[in-house]
C-alpha cells in the first residue's frame, strides 16, 4: 500500500513540482525579471493557442496516443480566411463563424478517415498538415493579411486595450491595482474552495474513495494562493486580459466534458482498451470522430485568438503549434498510451512551456538552444510516463506475489 501511495503522489504531482522549480530557477537567472506583472500578463497572452490547442489534443491523446499534426496549418487556414473576409470589410460575427466551420469540416474530415477507414492519425493527420497549409497559401497567394476591426481585437485578445475594464476602480480608497482583477481572483478562489469540499463530501456520502482530508485541504490552500497571487501580478499591469476569459471558458468547458458526460468517459475507455470498450457496446467509431472534430472546432478557434493577437494572418503562421500542443499533453502528464490524462495537467503543461519559453527569451538564450530546450522536456516527460508505466506493473505484480503469499499461508 505505501508502493502504491508514493507511486501515485509522483505520478500526480511530479511535474507540478518540476513546474514550482522551473519558475523558481528562471526567477534566479533572470534576477526576478520572470516574475514582473507584464511578464507574467505575456505567459497568458502569447501562449493561449497552447491552452486551447492542447485541449483539442488531450481528446486525442485519450483515444490511445493518437496526435493531430495538422493543427498548425488548420489555424493559419482558418486565420487566413477570417483575416481576408475582415479585411473585406465583412462583419467580424460571419468571419468568426466561417472559421469555426471550417475547424469543425476539417476535423470532421479527419475523423472519417480516422474512425470509418482506419487509416492511422499519423499519415491521415500529417496529411492535413501538408495539404491545409498549402491550401492556406494558395487562398491567401501568399500575401499578408492585416485584422483592423477594434471591436474584434478587442473581444478576442489583439493589442494593447484588450483587457477587463476596471468597473471597481471609483470604489474604496484609491490605489494603483486593478480591483476588478483583485475581487474576480477573489471570487474564483472562494469558489473553487466551497466546491471542492462540497464535491468531496458528495463522493464520500456516494461510497468512493477519495484524498484524506488533510490532502484535499493542503492542495486547495496552494490552488488558491496561485490564483491570488496571479490575479495580484495580473492587477499590478492592466487587469484581466480579455484572451484569458476564453481560455477559462475552453478550459472550464472542456473539463465538464471529460469528466461528466458519457463522451468523456468514453474516450477515457477507448485509450483504456478499445477492444473491451467497443465489446460493451460503445460505438467507438464515434467516439474517434468525436475526438478528432472537437480537435478541429478548437483548431478554428485558435485561428481566431491567433489573428487578434497578431493583428492579422500571413502563410507561415501556425508554424509549429501542434508540437507545442502535443508537449503541454504529454508534459502535463497524458499517457503516451491513452487513457490517462487531464484538462489540470494541459493546464500545468501549457504554463511550463510558455515559463520556459518566456524565462530563456528574457534570459536571451540563443533561438537553436531554446529549441533543444524544449526537446529534452519533452522527451523527459515521455520518459517519465513510460517509468511510471513499468512502475506500475512492478508494484502490482508485487502486491499479487504478496497477496498468493498470504494465501498459502
Amino acid at each position: 500500500m505505501s508502493g502504491y501511495k508514493v507511486f501515485n503522489f509522483f505520478r500526480k504531482y511530479m511535474m507540478l513540482i518540476i513546474t514550482v522549480g522551473v519558475v523558481i530557477a528562471f526567477y534566479v537567472i533572470t534576477g526576478g525579471k520572470s516574475l514582473l506583472p507584464q511578464n507574467i500578463n505575456n505567459v497568458i497572452s502569447q501562449n493561449a493557442y497552447v491552452f486551447v490547442l492542447g485541449t483539442g489534443m488531450l481528446l486525442c491523446i485519450l483515444t490511445g496516443g493518437n496526435i493531430d499534426l495538422s493543427v498548425g496549418s488548420v489555424v493559419c487556414l482558418a486565420g487566413g480566411v477570417g483575416a481576408i473576409i475582415m479585411e473585406a470589410n465583412l462583419p467580424w460575427p460571419l468571419a468568426v463563424v466561417i472559421m469555426l466551420i471550417m475547424g469543425v469540416l476539417v476535423g470532421a474530415w479527419h475523423g472519417f478517415w480516422i474512425a470509418y477507414i482506419k487509416v492511422p492519425p499519423f499519415i491521415a493527420t500529417l496529411v492535413g498538415m501538408l495539404a491545409f497549409r498549402g491550401l492556406a497559401n494558395i487562398i491567401m497567394k501568399g500575401f499578408a493579411y492585416q485584422v483592423t476591426d477594434k471591436t474584434f481585437l478587442n473581444v478576442f485578445g489583439g493589442g494593447d486595450s484588450c483587457y477587463i475594464p476596471d468597473f471597481l476602480a471609483g470604489v474604496g480608497p484609491a490605489t494603483s491595482l486593478n480591483k476588478t482583477c483583485m475581487v474576480a481572483g477573489i471570487i474564483i478562489a472562494v469558489g473553487y474552495a466551497i466546491f471542492t469540499f462540497i464535491n468531496r463530501s458528495r463522493l464520500v456520502k456516494k461510497g468512493y474513495k477519495v484524498d484524506s482530508i488533510i490532502v484535499v485541504i493542503i492542495k486547495t490552500i496552494l490552488i488558491v494562493a496561485v490564483v491570488l497571487w496571479i490575479s495580484y501580478k495580473l492587477a499590478q499591469y492592466k487587469g484581466i486580459p480579455t484572451v484569458l476569459i476564453w481560455i477559462a471558458l475552453v478550459l472550464g468547458v472542456f473539463a465538464y466534458i471529460t469528466s461528466k458526460t458519457t463522451l468523456g468517459r468514453n474516450l477515457y475507455a477507448v485509450g483504456g482498451n478499445e477492444k473491451a470498450t467497443r465489446l460493451s457496446g460503445i460505438n467507438t467509431k464515434r467516439v474517434m470522430f468525436s475526438a478528432y472534430t472537437l480537435m478541429g472546432l478548437l483548431a478554428g478557434f485558435a485561428g481566431v485568438l491567433n489573428i487578434a493577437r497578431l493583428m492579422g494572418s500571413q502563410p507561415t503562421y501556425g508554424l509549429g503549434y501542434e508540437m507545442d500542443a502535443i508537449a503541454a499533453c504529454f508534459i502535463g502528464g497524458a499517457s503516451a498510451y491513452g487513457g490517462t490524462g487531464s484538462i489540470g495537467g494541459v493546464i500545468i503543461g501549457a504554463a511550463l512551456c510558455g515559463i520556459i519559453n518566456q524565462g530563456m527569451v528574457i534570459a536571451n538564450t540563443p533561438p537553436n538552444y531554446q529549441t533543444v530546450v524544449k526537446g529534452i522536456v519533452l522527451l523527459v516527460a515521455v520518459l517519465f510516463d513510460v517509468v511510471m508505466q513499468l512502475l506500475r506493473k512492478v508494484i502490482k505484480k508485487k502486491a499479487g506475489s504478496n497477496e498468493k503469499g498470504g494465501a498459502n499461508a
